[in-house]
């Protein structure tokens, strides 16, 4: 739902909007928010909200931890699970330091300076997800979850075997009452594995939509006394949850994006893909899902072959899409997002050329061909030696960003139960 400056506040005493929440992410993908009155919101508008940067992680240092809140009325959603006398808008914020600049860490400022950079090129990217989940019962206080899955149910099932039917309703029509347009849902691979489609937006109001999704999902999950979870890989020998991110590419004139333009953008991504997947894939359980039930493990591209890394697909109008499918959702869509724009501007303004296509199986020979980093470890070492996330993300926030994904490393390096480590990170966080 779109407001403007002038009608924000009609609008909240029309719905009787008495709490106003404002959102925003730390550099991990946690989302984070400070609760105000809504008859507060006007001042709140000029002056912003001041908060403590310190506390928030990968943020600012003790000695220089004030930040402000700055809502954007654009992202404004009443949130259809709260109570709906007395109802709660929520607005996602730009963050910036107290003289007014932007907080060069805010992942939103971040991928709006990509986005821009698109344009420049002369073209726009419409970004959609389809996003995988597991739902898990609770224990019988109801207070924690336990490794049991909802359902048994398989690919595509139908109820009795998908319980999970009416939940996923539910969250479709919420995401429709929220302006989110859901395309599809279905029950996935795995017992009590779940997937929702969305339809394509542009890039920030795509990563707006993925966060407020994540949360409204372990929030209907919780109300139906239920785990919603999703950590990459959290049932050994079954079907991990991936994060597959489509983009369409189209001139700023709104006509779709020449296939060489499109090869070029692919060449971009996997010619840096290796430095940006401790970016996508932010955990240690994330590696546990590559090479298994077509989550890839291997740089390559298919026009059709859902295994590789990326396929280059034609909707029924004719349109080339891209369909990366290495992430998974413990990423920081404006971080993720970014970079793959970054990167697949790189590749056209270079004009990388992209290598022929290559449908890996059980009986290809793969040597020769590049693999995808096989460890958190790994991923960051990559990352970390990147000139291309120097060139486009902030020094400070890389050394945050990467001193605590080495402490996950050596803790999970460390734990002589490494299943039971991962358990303990995610399970219940993600």
């Amino acid at each position: 739902m779109l407001f403007g400056q002038n009608n924000i506040m009609e609008y909240i005493e029309e719905m009787d909007v008495k709490f106003v929440r404002l959102a925003f992410c730390d550099i991990f993908g946690q989302m984070k928010n400070i609760s105000v009155m809504a008859s507060e919101l006007p001042r709140v508008l000029r002056e912003g909200v001041p908060f403590d940067a310190s506390q928030i992680a990968g943020f600012m240092a003790v000695e220089e931890s004030d930040l402000i809140l700055m809502p954007n009325v654009s992202t404004g959603e009443i949130l259809p699970w709260r109570p709906q006398e007395g109802r709660v808008l929520r607005l996602f914020c730009d963050i910036r330091y107290p003289d007014g600049r932007p907080f060069e860490g805010d992942g939103r400022y971040l991928l709006k300076q990509a986005v821009e950079k698109l344009r420049e090129l002369g073209y726009e990217c419409e970004i959609g997800v389809e996003c995988e989940f597991y739902l898990f019962e609770m224990d019988d206080d109801g207070r924690r979850p336990v490794r049991v899955p909802h359902d048994e149910g398989g690919y595509l099932d139908v109820t009795p075997l998908d319980r999970g039917e009416n939940i996923r309703r539910e969250i479709c029509l919420m995401l429709e009452e929220m302006g989110m347009l859901p395309q599809s849902s279905h029950h996935e691979k795995g017992p009590g594995q779940h997937e929702i489609i969305f339809k394509h937006s542009r890039a920030a109001s795509a990563a707006d939509h993925f966060i407020s999704f994540k949360n409204m999902i372990k929030t209907v999950a919780n109300i139906n006394g239920l785990h919603a979870s999703f950590m990459p890989k959290p049932i050994a020998k079954k079907s991990g949850s991936g994060l597959h991110i489509n983009f369409s590419l189209c001139g700023t004139d709104e006509k779709p994006a020449e296939e060489e333009v499109c090869q070029q953008f692919m060449a971009g991504i996997m010619g840096h893909i290796k430095e940006m997947t401790a970016f996508l894939n932010p955990t240690t359980n994330s590696y546990a899902r590559f090479g298994e039930f077509e989550a890839p493990s291997f740089i390559t591209w298919s026009r059709q072959n859902r295994a590789q890394l990326l396929r280059m697909v034609k909707d029924t109008q004719g349109r080339g899409r891209i369909e990366l499918r290495s992430p998974d959702s413990a990423c920081n869509p404006y971080f993720a997002y970014a970079l793959l724009l970054w990167a697949g501007m790189e590749g056209i303004e270079k004009k990388m050329t992209l290598e022929p296509a290559v449908d890996i199986t059980d009986k290809t020979d793969i040597q020769g061909i590049e693999a995808l980093p096989v460890s958190l470890e790994e991923a960051v070492a990559e990352a970390e030696k990147s000139s291309f996330l120097k060139k486009v993300l902030p020094a400070p926030i890389l050394a945050a960003y990467f001193a605590e994904k080495m402490r996950e490393c050596v803790s999970y390096a460390a734990a002589e139960d490494k299943a039971a480590y991962d358990y303990r990170q995610y399970f219940e966080a993600l």
